[in-house]
């Protein structure tokens, strides 16, 4: 457990007592960088992450934060841990100064405390010139900024943001994606998302979680390399027919993309060496073959059909 910050062990919860929304779910998070808990919505990141942050108490194993089970000392483990839960819990009529105060009080924090970090935080997520304005006259970025920044006022080691570009449009969501990871150099961040794309944008490490089990646990490398491709790209300036192309042993399907490009779907690797051996005897005029690498949403596909847990 030494330099994780978080540690799941076994976890499992059911609502009813019959059907597990979560079972035998183990993994750590060390104490800086941003880690994606990826998952289609109704996998169970958000049973996970409220059991994390205190909100749901699991059925089955245990949590740690820094090394203490948060059994033994909810209370102390709570001052650890900052939420941003899917809607960012806001009061529209309050100034973003006299909600971060509030959000400072409701973690115990003395005012004292309070005056130190407002300053620091409010710099951090870019909310300084809106100290004043209510809430509700913000925009819905600046709002999840000011919903981020009550969840780091206290100083937490460990943030858990639930969906926390939901809603938003492209440059809010590029903002806010800034901040998280501007965050995670420091703090350790565990980002849920559904959409691949935020996590591979964000995180180097990923924790995926389907149909209630941990299928994926690795980094943002190994997850990408998992699914071995079988198609190849080959651009032809002199290309046969696609009925002539078919008939390359090991060809199972050959598609034309463009007037010089064709795709190839292989069932052996020797494939790529028998398209430029006959490129080569029959003047084909070859000019570049690859190989197509699977995409985030094919990888994504794949865990979401298997049981395998991976980690790497």
């Amino acid at each position: 457990m030494e330099g994780n910050i978080l540690e799941l062990k076994s976890l499992g919860h059911s609502y009813n007592g019959r059907d597990n929304a979560i079972k035998d779910i183990s993994f750590d998070i060390k104490t800086t960088g941003v880690v994606g808990l990826l998952g289609s919505n109704g996998a169970g990141k958000s049973t996970t992450m409220n059991i994390i942050c205190g909100v749901l108490q699991q059925t089955d194993g245990e949590v740690f934060v820094n090394g203490v089970s948060m059994q033994d000392n909810f209370f102390e483990i709570k001052k650890l841990i900052g939420f941003l839960p899917q809607k960012a819990p806001l009061y529209p009529d309050l100034t973003v100064d006299e909600y971060l105060k509030y959000t400072g009080h409701l973690r115990r924090m003395k005012l004292q405390e309070i005056k130190l970090r407002m300053p620091l935080v409010k710099e951090l997520c870019g909310i300084e010139h809106y100290s004043r304005r209510l809430i509700r006259n913000l925009s819905g970025g600046y709002q999840q900024r000011v919903g981020i920044a009550q969840a780091i006022i206290h100083d937490p080691k460990l943030i858990v943001f639930d969906e926390p570009t939901n809603g938003l449009d492209p440059i809010q969501i590029k903002e806010i994606r800034k901040l998280i990871m501007e965050i995670g150099k420091e703090k350790a961040v565990l980002y849920s998302s559904h959409i691949m794309q935020e996590i591979a944008a964000a995180c180097t490490e990923i924790k995926m979680i389907e149909k209630g089990t941990l299928v994926f646990d690795g980094s943002m490398k190994n997850f990408n390399q998992v699914i071995e491709s079988n198609v190849l790209e080959a651009k032809m300036l002199k290309a046969p027919s696609l009925q002539e192309l078919k008939q390359i042993e090991g060809i199972l399907e050959v598609r034309k993309t463009d007037s010089n490009t064709y795709e190839f779907d292989f069932e052996d690797t020797a494939t790529s060496e028998r398209i430029i051996q006959l490129s080569i005897e029959k003047n084909w005029k070859l000019q570049e073959i690859n190989i197509v690498e699977p995409s985030l949403d094919d990888v994504f596909a794949h865990f979401s059909n298997s049981k395998t847990h991976t980690k790497k």
